[in-house]
């Protein structure tokens, strides 16, 4: 059964107000381990994006409303092992849970729509579809190319890319996914193909490389740099806090660079430490504000 946070439940079913923002995704149970630390925590796209979004919204006044949907039951549990540059990462998977259903989430509307995919049968393309006409569809790609052999985690192609993201108009995806999906390991040509295929503004991230932003309805190119963080904690979630903070902002009505610029900001606070993102607006406005 899908619960949400905030709003209320009818017949076992969603009824949900009109939010700005609303996430969904499973809250996951983490295993990390970093050169510096090893610990058990939650985790997962909407417990990242969740807790991120709560502390902007309370610390900048903004009237952003936000709802969180995520599964009871059965989780997913990772184990996230990290090299010394915070770059790669080892993953395997001990447990999944059960993938959402159209009839689960058939009251959800939002201005944007967030899908936290972690697996690959986390959500349908009947999903995906039935979602699209709901909102601004925002997707991590990172599930759809996740192989589970084992309990280790493979990198594949995603078989309905093409069917799918026709449907998402914000797609975000790191500079591993982008070759996987697009066979491209060049970033233009990558987000050009990704564009082609439907999505309106593509977000590449690179890690400490900073990121690339394709906006395909003005057809233009935006470079982020990466801020330099003063210390490298924990990366688990860094991609799922650039996606947080650039909605959060593109919700306010930022242009996409602004947002980008955000984004890769509230990132690097959040590689400071461990877990979320819990540090003010006014830490990453003044971040922001130092362009690198």
């Amino acid at each position: 059964m899908a619960i949400v946070f905030g709003k209320f439940r009818k017949n076992n079913y969603l009824c949900l107000i009109m939010t700005d923002i609303c996430c969904i995704g499973h809250i996951t149970e983490d295993h990390i381990i970093t050169p510096g630390l090893d610990y058990f925590a939650p985790g997962g796209t909407a417990y990242y994006f969740a807790v991120g979004i709560n502390s902007l919204i309370t610390t900048s006044g903004c009237d952003l409303s936000f709802s969180l949907i995520t599964k009871e039951g059965r989780r997913h549990f990772f184990e996230n092992k990290y090299s010394g540059d915070m770059n790669g990462r080892e993953q395997r998977v001990l447990s999944t849970a059960e993938p959402f259903t159209s009839a689960e989430l058939d009251d959800v509307e939002a201005r944007y729509i967030v899908l936290g995919s972690l697996l690959a049968d986390d959500f349908p393309v009947d999903l995906i579809r039935h979602l699209s006409s709901k909102g601004v569809l925002v997707l991590d790609v990172q599930g759809f190319l996740r192989e589970v052999r084992g309990c280790h985690v493979h990198a594949v192609d995603w078989v309905n890319k093409v069917e799918t993201l026709r449907y998402v108009d914000v797609l975000k995806v790191n500079e591993y996914e982008m070759e996987v999906l697009t066979g491209s390991a060049d970033p233009r040509e990558a987000a050009l193909r990704l564009a082609d295929w439907g999505v309106k503004e593509v977000l590449l991230t690179f890690g400490s490389f900073g990121s690339l932003i394709y906006d395909a309805i003005e057809r233009r190119f935006y470079d982020i740099p990466a801020y330099s963080p003063l210390t490298l904690v924990d990366a688990t979630g860094c991609g799922d806090t650039y996606v947080m903070a650039y909605v959060f902002k593109r919700a306010q009505g930022a242009t996409i660079e602004e947002s980008g610029h955000f984004a890769a900001a509230v990132s690097t606070l959040k590689l400071q430490d461990k877990g979320p993102f819990r540090k003010t607006y006014a830490e990453a406005i003044s971040m922001s504000a130092s362009r690198p």
